[in-house]
């Protein structure tokens, strides 16, 4: 027989509700990568460019992606810091080695833009 009594039913009710709030918020929650990724966001907003601009640096091109200009442009990283290049030539494809001179920083300075200079 199950107890009925008012008291054992509000606490399994209150239970229940707790056990649904858990896990609504646990299904709301940003991920680990998502919470790493704005980890390192805030970072690279406090900290000083490892690049300066006019100056070429030479790396790894990590992707190919399309810019807000519409063109393709080759995503790279220098010490972390990324790095757009713009201009590159056809058949350039990510784990080439790459030279770039950087051009301008964004707004909050996580990153630069710049224009290819040569296959390194």
């Amino acid at each position: 027989m199950i107890p009925t009594s008012p008291l054992v039913v509000g606490i399994a009710v209150a239970v229940a509700l707790l056990a649904l709030f858990v896990l609504a918020r646990r299904l709301r929650a940003p991920s680990s990568e998502a919470r790493e990724s704005k980890r390192a966001h805030e970072a690279a907003q406090e900290r000083e460019p490892p690049v300066e601009i006019g100056e070429t640096y030479e790396f790894g091109v990590t992707e190919l992606t399309d810019h807000h200009s519409g063109d393709e442009v080759a995503v790279g990283k220098v010490e972390g810091f990324v790095v757009f290049t713009e201009e590159i030539p056809s058949g350039l494809e990510p784990g080439d080695v790459i030279r770039a001179k950087v051009l301008s920083f964004n707004e909050g300075r996580t990153s630069a833009d710049a224009t290819f200079v040569e296959r390194a």
